[in-house]
């Protein structure tokens, strides 16, 4: 740390109060207020990392464990190929690139589950994953001279704080992104990797994950959703051609498709905005869309094939229907009217989306990989098993791998589960009166 950086540290503590107590704030249990430890950690490293530089959030968590009793510290980033964890680079940092599928800082990251290792001096060092909600950021791995139930406690809500921090603080700083990368990355790839959502997403009632391949070359494929209110939305495209010109192409449509959204309209609205704004910016250029929504509440999906893959329906592991009917003109045609259909989920179903990349690409002895074989892939890899963001994960290494390597289109996965109607109880947890776990609210 610099002598500039420490001054900076210093200005950023405030008192070092023995307790905090107050008049306003009540204990729900009546019991006398103060400062546990937890609170003194996590508040101090909260207040400090407001004005802290980006350059410092790692060096800052690793202090504060260092100041209760931690050391050996490592903040992991997933790389954008989801195969290796890369650790953050600081003073008061340690650690190597760890493979995702062969390591303790993988199981933790793969499960979303804390993992323990007894080191030999009897000390043991925690892998807890950090999670930005359910977006899996990464794994703090730290090594603490025994362990109990409060410090399991403590460590997990220190690594979902350091995801927050990571997560805000990369709005403004190419250092975290810079972390991730195993390769140099494409414009095209670029361009499409900042207009992306998380790439998960998880609710009580509802889960969503998607990946693109190949992650530093992609150009044309790119998803969308958003959660409003008990609405899923979601979108797949993949735009005419490669490169930078059909990176532009998938990002207005993008742009269109949030606009839509936003503005409250309905698919048939959504796909001729998108329509219209294609055929007038790349007139004799058109992209392959699926559009969709989900009622939350009921299961219902609906959604709009506008010259897309059929997605599939997985129930109890296998591929048991895919999204037929009518098939809609590519986005860009111009003046087409498009074919709402709709299907009755039951709670457990996953809807699998795909881009023509997936099962299109050569294997060898020439033919394309399939559908078929995609069904294969998803039914041997006993993906209801797994949460969508581990099924996606895993799903999209078969497919590279069954393909020899090869990727010489995009291919991207779009997953999405309806675990049942919404339980918003949770807002009423261990509040007297509150509503009942199960209970739909209108």
């Amino acid at each position: 740390m610099t002598q500039h950086d420490a001054q900076i540290d210093r200005d950023l503590r405030g008192p070092e109060d023995d307790a905090l107590t107050g008049l306003g704030f009540a204990d729900p249990g009546g019991r006398t207020r103060g400062e546990s430890l937890g609170e003194r950690l996590l508040g101090s490293l909260l207040d400090r990392a407001h004005l802290m530089p980006p350059r410092l959030v790692g060096p800052l968590v690793a202090q504060e464990i260092a100041e209760m009793g931690g050391r050996d510290v490592s903040i992991y980033l997933q790389d954008f190929d989801h195969a290796t964890l890369r650790p953050l680079q600081g003073p008061g940092l340690v650690g190597e690139a760890e493979l995702i599928d062969d390591s303790p800082a993988g199981t933790a990251f793969r499960t979303d589950e804390r993992c323990e290792v007894h080191q030999a001096d009897g000390s043991v060092r925690l892998f807890v994953p950090m999670l930005d909600g359910s977006d899996r950021v990464g794994v703090l791995a730290l090594t603490l001279p025994e362990v109990d139930d409060n410090d399991r406690r403590l460590a997990q809500r220190l690594a979902g704080l350091t995801a927050d921090l990571v997560v805000t603080k990369s709005g403004y700083t190419d250092t975290f992104a810079r972390t991730r990368m195993t390769a140099p990355m494409s414009l095209s790839a670029h361009l499409q990797w900042q207009m992306l959502p998380p790439l998960v997403m998880t609710t009580p009632d509802v889960a969503l994950a998607g990946a693109l391949e190949p992650a530093y070359e992609v150009g044309g494929d790119s998803f969308d959703y958003a959660l409003e209110d008990q609405t899923l939305h979601l979108a797949v495209f993949d735009a005419m051609g490669h490169g930078v010109e059909a990176a532009i192409m998938a990002t207005l449509m993008i742009a269109a498709y949030r606009h839509g959204r936003i503005n409250g309209s309905a698919l048939p609205e959504m796909y001729r905005e998108m329509d219209g704004v294609m055929a007038s910016s790349f007139p004799g250029r058109f992209a392959t869309a699926m559009l969709g929504k989900l009622d939350t509440v009921t299961g219902e999906l609906t959604w709009i094939n506008a010259g897309h893959p059929s997605g599939l329906l997985i129930r109890d592991g296998r591929v048991v229907d895919e999204l037929s009917g009518p098939i809609t003109r590519p986005v860009g045609f111009g003046h087409a009217a498009p074919h709402v259909h709709a299907a009755q989920l039951r709670p457990g179903d996953r809807v699998l989306f795909f881009t023509d990349g997936v099962v299109e690409e050569r294997v060898a002895g020439g033919g394309q990989f399939g559908e078929q074989r995609l069904r294969q892939f998803i039914e041997a890899n006993a993906l209801e098993q797994l949460p969508p963001a581990e099924s996606v994960r895993l799903l999209s290494h078969a497919l590279l791998k069954g393909r020899g390597g090869r990727t010489s289109d995009d291919a991207s996965l779009l997953m999405v589960e309806w675990s049942g109607p919404p339980r918003d109880d949770e807002l009423a947890r261990g509040i007297p009166g509150g509503v009942p776990a199960g209970t739909v609210l209108a």
